[in-house]
Parts: structure tokens; sequence; C-alpha cells
């Protein structure tokens, strides 16, 4: 039997998600968000190697075959004495420390609803809804207000407008989330692509 669903068994079925506090301390580490979208976008039993090696290339801005043995070995190290047996306690991960293996639970979908990642120069999407809803509110009573164009436009046309803006903005919102799931890209949201792809 594997250790998932040990873990899973022994758990009353109330109990078996991830509490918030295991979630937060996965996700306070940068390596270990580099470690589950990894996993995430693999989909199976990965080395430690392979793990520390790409880790490496994430971390240092750099393709994988440009990685050092100094530099996967500073995270090899890393995961291994730390990240990875932390993970494997929280049941985030499967770490088997004598095969030198990990592999990711079916806890991964529980982040997705804590991540929501905001370039510095962008508008969180609550400010945006936010917004959004006071320049409807606005030209609906600038319009009851009698003041012209906006008055000639009617209660249903306002409604319509109001619908339509927010079915594509919502659409807009949901496309972007989906690409800032962990593992559905390339590289980690946060990191920058490789040095000799921007030069």
């Amino acid at each position: 039997m594997s250790k998932l669903r040990a873990v899973a068994k022994s758990l009353p079925a109330d109990e078996q998600g991830l509490s918030t506090e295991a979630v937060f301390e996965t996700l306070s580490s940068r390596r270990r968000r580099f470690t589950l979208h990894y996993l995430s976008q693999v989909g199976e039993s990965v080395t430690i190697r392979e793990l520390s090696t790409q880790i490496a290339a994430w971390e240092n801005g750099v393709e994988l075959h440009a990685v050092t043995p100094k530099q996967r070995k500073r995270v090899y190290t890393a995961l291994h004495q730390t990240h990875l047996p932390t993970m494997d306690r929280l049941d985030v991960i499967v770490y088997a420390k004598d095969r030198k293996t990990i592999s990711i639970t079916d806890q991964i979908q529980e982040f997705d609803l804590y991540l929501d990642i905001v370039p510095p120069d962008d508008l969180p999407w609550s400010q945006f809804y936010l917004l959004l809803s006071a320049v409807i509110s606005v030209l609906v009573v600038i319009a009851v207000q009698g003041v012209t164009p906006f008055s000639s436009v009617g209660g249903f046309g306002y409604a319509l407008l109001a619908s339509g803006v927010f079915v594509v903005t919502s659409s807009l919102h949901y496309l972007r989330d989906r690409r800032t799931l962990i593992g559905s890209a390339t590289t980690p949201p946060e990191v920058e692509p490789p040095r000799e792809i921007t030069e």
C-alpha cells in the first residue's frame, strides 16, 4: 500500500484535507513552491537530482544544461535536508529517502485556492471588479438624472451592458487564473526567463 493511501485511510473523512497551516508552511518557501510546480508539471515520480537541477536552473535564470554542479548541490542539499522532509511530513508529497524519489499527492489541488499571483504593476482582481462596479453605477445614476446621451439608453440597455462587461471580464479573469495554477506554465510565474533568451 502506498504512503498516500495509508495516510488517507488513517484519517477521518473530515480531516483528510490539508490544514491552512500546512498550506502556508509549504508556500512560505520559494523552493517548496518550485517543487510543487515542477512535480505538477511532470505528473510522475522524479529523482531529487532532476528536481534540484530544475530548481537551480530557475533560481539562476539559466537553461538546464548550464546549471553548474555547485548550483545543483546547493539546492540538492537544502531539498534533502529541509524542504522535502517538511513537505513529506505535511503530506504534500511522498519522499522516498532510500530511493531519493519524490512524487506529488492529490493534495496539490488545495493550493490553488491560496495562489493569486499579482505582478507589481497589476491591479488585483478584487479592486478591478470594485472599480468596474463603481463605473457602471455612476453611469446608471447619470442616466437616472436625465443627462443626455446617457438617459436615452434605458434600464434594459444598462442591464445588458453591465452583464456583458462582467461576462467578458470574468472570462478573462478565469483564463488568467488557469495560467497561474501550479504546474500549468513552463516556469513558475515568479521566475524570469533564462538570460540567454532575454539577451
